[in-house]
């Protein structure tokens, strides 16, 4: 029996994360001049209870990235059920996914989009560069919840509960 294992392509890779369902949140913060960013994020997980933590991954080739890089805070908004459009907005590549959008500032000033499920914000905990992402673990300071069904994702596509 051979030790050796063949190491997946991108694609395959893909495939096998695919098949985890997972919710979909747009993560938010400001640049230096205070203007708005975010982007479509399913790479998103709590890490701690105490103290409350959650991360998520970002590209290196992402727009928003050096916005990302240099904040000192983020928010999370997990999306609701009806809020398809706002996970194909902030996944396209833009220039202002924020126009023509009602989003307000929340205590740490980051971006929240309107009648969302739930939204953390969070300090920056931490910044870690691994492979082509950067992982940003954020210390929750503040959440609010609402009663909705969430926005799911399982093998390229949308579902629902």
């Amino acid at each position: 029996m051979s030790s050796e294992t063949t190491r997946p392509t991108s694609e395959q890779f893909r495939q096998a994360a695919g098949r985890f369902a997972t919710g979909i949140t747009v993560a938010t913060t400001l640049d230096s001049a205070g203007n708005p960013h975010g982007l479509t994020v399913n790479s998103f997980t709590s890490v701690s209870l105490d103290p409350p933590l959650v991360l998520f991954c970002l590209g290196h080739t992402a727009a928003s990235m050096e916005s990302f890089r240099t904040a000192k805070h983020f928010g999370i908004n997990i999306l609701a059920q009806d809020q398809r459009p706002f996970s194909e907005r902030f996944a396209r590549k833009a220039v202002n996914r924020f126009e023509g959008i009602d989003w307000r500032h929340g205590v740490t000033g980051v971006p929240i989009l309107p009648h969302i499920l739930a939204v953390m914000e969070c300090n920056v905990y931490r910044r870690i560069a691994l492979g082509d992402h950067d992982v940003l673990v954020g210390e929750v300071v503040r959440v609010e919840v609402h009663e909705k069904s969430p926005l799911l994702y399982y093998a390229s596509r949308y579902h629902r509960l």
